[in-house]
């Protein structure tokens, strides 16, 4: 059983668990065809970097998939025994591993290849519905932090969102990530909805190497006493995510 990334807690994940190479196939697909981004994990997920699917091919039972930026990198994930992946297509979690990842050429570009695994762990947690924002407009979320002796704003990108909480990307690593530490007064500025304030808690935080070689942090945060305003507006502007990607997706057919 594929060893799984950090950020998932405890859960069983054995009735999660897909066997069959025809599902597994057409799950690796849909995430190189909607061109999601996954991440890349070695050293029980003290490193990360960010990647996507090239190619998936069933017949040589293979995955092509891009390389990180610099040849360092690329040898620590060869020599890893061990590298774990995870991905989100619609509202569901990917997961998958492999112990043996070699570096390619791939129309003429450095790539990574491993074999198809032989199971994967495809995870819904039902309590709440992520769904990514758009990368064309980042959403953003204010948080006032402290720096030095004065207090500041930050304007941080959201990853995506749920009723539950948000994933953010901290470039410049101004948070605090330790966990369980709380921001009051944040903002999140939601397109067609406006501002709303919300308490953020994080709950996990992930340093990315990014395909470009920048690096940057992950935050995952948690919505704190949340009022049911706020959370209605919250689950508007999902739905109104939801609609724009189904109609995108029906336009595309």
């Amino acid at each position: 059983m594929p060893s799984s990334p950090p950020s998932l807690g405890t859960e069983n994940q054995s009735p999660f668990q897909v066997d069959s190479k025809r599902e597994i196939v057409g799950l690796l697909r849909g995430l190189r065809e909607s061109k999601q981004l996954i991440s890349m994990l070695i050293n029980s997920g003290s490193e990360v970097f960010i990647t996507s699917i090239l190619d998936v091919d069933d017949t040589s039972n293979l995955i092509i998939i891009d390389s990180a930026p610099g040849h360092l990198a690329n040898q620590r994930i060869i020599d890893a025994p061990r590298v774990s992946f995870e991905g989100l297509l619609d509202k569901i979690s990917i997961q998958f591993s492999s112990d043996n990842v070699e570096l390619i050429s791939f129309e003429d570009r450095p790539a990574l290849q491993f074999t198809i695994p032989a199971t994967m762990v495809r995870l819904q947690r039902r309590e709440y519905y992520r769904i990514n924002t758009p990368l064309s407009t980042p959403i953003r979320a204010m948080v006032p932090v402290k720096v030095d002796t004065r207090q500041e704003t930050l304007k941080l990108s959201l990853v995506d969102i749920s009723c539950g909480g948000i994933a953010l990307l901290d470039e410049k690593k101004a948070m605090d990530s330790t966990i369980g530490v709380i921001y009051e007064h944040c903002k999140l500025d939601l397109p067609t909805i406006g501002l709303v304030d919300v308490v953020l808690q994080v709950r996990n935080s992930q340093d990315l190497i990014l395909l470009n070689g920048k690096t940057n942090r992950r935050l995952g945060c948690q919505f704190i006493n949340m009022s049911n305003n706020v959370l209605a507006s919250v689950q508007r502007y999902i739905m109104k995510l939801e609609r724009e990607r189904n109609a995108k997706m029906t336009g595309i057919r």
